[in-house]
């Protein structure tokens, strides 16, 4: 019999990603849009305690295991900003066009040997709103951020985090190229292995 597990979140790419993943456990993964689940707020100060909330909140209203992640950009220049607040550094309802203007901004006349980046993901499973043990997956992904945007892939961030194996940004590699380098990729990927250990 197939489980139902609810994805704390409404971007339709991440849900795919994870229903294609799950698929072979016999797991429907459904957005929590689906339950008319609202967004939390996030006031946790670090990737695990805003994923942990997210989580918890979906499985607390739909009684279903529930799967969130938190992700964003560290500039070690910038002292890992922006962190947790990378989908609003700009602001509140900032585009990803304001959030990159505003990084680049920010690290102007900084030479390529300061500009070192990485992406971050942190993924959490919860079998139930009250789990004291969820599973914990954080997968990396080192870069850096170039001076000007290449690319038309990808979303946020993209355009400006160079990945040097590839000698492209993350904008400029194929769907499949990037799940596969990516940090929710890794994420996702340690996720899976933890759930064949659990479910068999």
């Amino acid at each position: 019999m197939r489980q139902k597990w609810v994805l704390a979140t409404g971007n339709q790419g991440k849900v795919k990603e994870m229903s294609e993943l799950l698929n072979s456990f016999s797991i429907d993964v459904l957005p929590q849009s689906h339950f008319d689940v609202q967004d939390v707020p996030e006031t946790g100060t670090t990737f695990v305690e805003n994923a942990i909330i997210k989580a918890r909140h979906a499985a607390k209203i739909t009684g279903l295991p529930a799967i969130a992640d938190d992700s964003g950009l560290e500039v070690d220049f910038l002292n890992g900003q922006p962190g947790i607040y990378s989908a609003r550094f700009a602001g509140e309802g900032a585009t990803d066009r304001d959030n990159i203007d505003l990084l680049l901004s920010k690290l102007e006349g900084v030479g390529k040997a300061h500009r070192t980046a990485r992406f971050q993901c942190v993924l959490v499973y919860m079998r139930h709103a009250l789990d004291p043990t969820p599973i914990i997956c954080q997968g990396t992904w080192e870069g850096e951020i170039i001076e000007t945007m290449q690319g038309e892939n990808g979303f946020g961030y993209d355009p400006t985090f160079w990945v040097e194996s590839e000698q492209c940004t993350s904008a400029q590699l194929s769907k499949q190229r990037k799940s596969e380098l990516s940090h929710r990729g890794r994420a996702l990927a340690m996720l899976v292995a933890q759930l064949q250990e659990q479910l068999g």
